[in-house]
C-alpha cells in the first residue's frame, strides 16, 4: 500500500479526528458508517467514526466515492487544490437540509476499447438471424406492451432469439432510481437503448416497449446503431382511446391531479416523424396483438433480420 499524496482529509468537525504532522503520511480509517436519511446519503457520522475507530493504517490511493461534509466554496476550493474532480462528492449543510451530487462522469482519453476476436457476425452466424433494436413507443394504454409479448412469441414460435425491455420492467432494478422529470427520463431512455444496443451487438433481436415520449431521446438511441438496425414502431393510438382502457388506472390518477408530469395530460408526447413501422388503431376498430406482430415480422423478414 502506498500513503495518499498531499490530500485533506475532511471532518464534521476538527475533533472527529487527530491529525498526524502534514509532512507524515495521511492515515486512513476503516469502517465508515453512512446516515440515510428519506432515501438520501448524508455522508459519514462522525460518532459511528469514533465508536468504530481502529488502529490505523496506510491508505491507499483510489479513484472511489468522496463523501464531503462541506460548502460548495470548499469543494472548489479543493478542485483548485488537486482534488479529483472525476470522483462522486456529496455535500450537505450543517444541517443536512440540501444534498448535492458532481458529475462522475469523466473524459474517456484513458480507456480503450478491447477488440474480441469473435464479433457480431460470428454471433448471428451461429444464432441464424441478424440483431436488431424495435423500439415500440406511444402512449400508455397504447398496447405496448401486449405488442412486445406478442412479438416475442412470434418469433420464438419460428426459432429467433429475442429479449423484451419493458419500461416498467426496467424500472424494477437498472433504473430504479430514476424518477419521471425531464431529465430522468431522458437516462432512462439512454440506458435502455445502450442495453439495447448491447443485445443487438450479441445478435440478439431486442424489443423495447416503453413511452419514451422525447424526439430527442429516441432518435439519440437510434443513433448508437448501425444505420437500418433501429426499427421504431410506432403505436398511433389517439388519446381517448388510451384514456378510456385505462388498464393500470393512471389516467385516473392523473385526472385528479395525483399524479404529476403525466405523458398525454400535463406532459406532452412527442409522435415519431418517420418511424419505420406505423400501426394505427381508431375507436371502434381493434387489431389483435397477433396481427400487429405479423405485421412486424413480415417487416424483419422482408429486410433480412430472419436469416444470417
Amino acid at each position: 500500500m502506498t500513503a495518499v499524496g498531499n490530500r485533506p482529509l475532511i471532518c464534521r468537525s476538527s475533533r472527529d479526528f487527530d491529525f498526524a504532522d502534514s509532512s507524515s503520511p495521511k492515515l486512513g480509517f476503516v469502517m465508515f458508517s453512512v446516515s440515510i436519511c428519506n432515501g438520501k446519503s448524508l455522508g459519514p457520522h462522525g460518532a459511528a467514526l469514533r465508536s468504530s475507530f481502529l488502529a490505523p493504517v496506510r491508505a491507499m490511493e483510489g479513484s472511489g466515492t468522496s463523501y464531503i461534509n462541506c460548502k460548495a466554496d470548499m469543494i472548489r476550493e479543493l478542485q483548485q487544490s488537486g482534488f479529483n474532480s472525476n470522483d462522486d462528492v456529496f455535500t450537505d449543510d450543517s444541517n443536512g437540509k440540501s444534498l448535492r451530487q458532481m458529475s462522475a462522469i469523466q473524459n474517456s482519453t484513458n480507456v480503450v476499447w478491447h477488440k474480441c476476436s469473435i464479433e457480431k457476425l460470428d454471433r448471428q452466424e451461429l444464432l441464424e438471424q441478424k440483431g436488431c433494436v424495435i423500439w415500440i413507443t406511444g402512449l400508455s394504454g397504447s398496447g405496448k406492451s401486449t405488442l412486445a409479448c406478442a412479438l416475442g412469441r412470434g418469433l420464438h414460435s419460428r426459432g429467433k432469439l429475442t429479449y423484451i425491455l419493458d419500461g416498467d420492467n426496467v424500472r424494477h432494478g437498472l433504473n430504479r432510481d430514476l424518477s419521471f422529470k425531464a431529465e430522468d427520463r431522458a437516462e432512462n431512455i439512454r440506458r435502455i437503448g445502450e442495453v439495447a444496443k448491447l443485445f443487438a451487438d450479441a445478435g440478439v433481436i431486442c424489443i423495447a416497449s416503453l413511452i419514451s415520449p422525447y424526439r430527442k431521446d429516441r432518435d439519440a438511441c437510434r443513433a448508437l446503431l448501425p444505420e437500418g438496425d433501429f426499427i421504431e414502431v410506432f403505436m398511433d393510438v389517439p388519446l381517448q382511446v388510451c384514456e378510456a382502457r385505462d388498464p393500470k388506472g393512471l389516467y385516473k390518477l392523473a385526472r385528479a391531479g395525483k399524479i404529476k408530469g403525466f405523458t398525454g395530460i400535463d406532459d406532452p408526447y412527442e409522435p415519431p416523424l418517420n418511424s419505420e413501422i406505423v400501426l394505427q388503431q381508431k375507436e371502434g376498430v381493434c387489431t389483435s396483438p397477433s396481427d400487429m406482430a405479423e405485421t412486424v415480422i413480415s417487416y424483419l423478414e422482408e429486410k433480412g433480420y430472419l436469416k444470417a
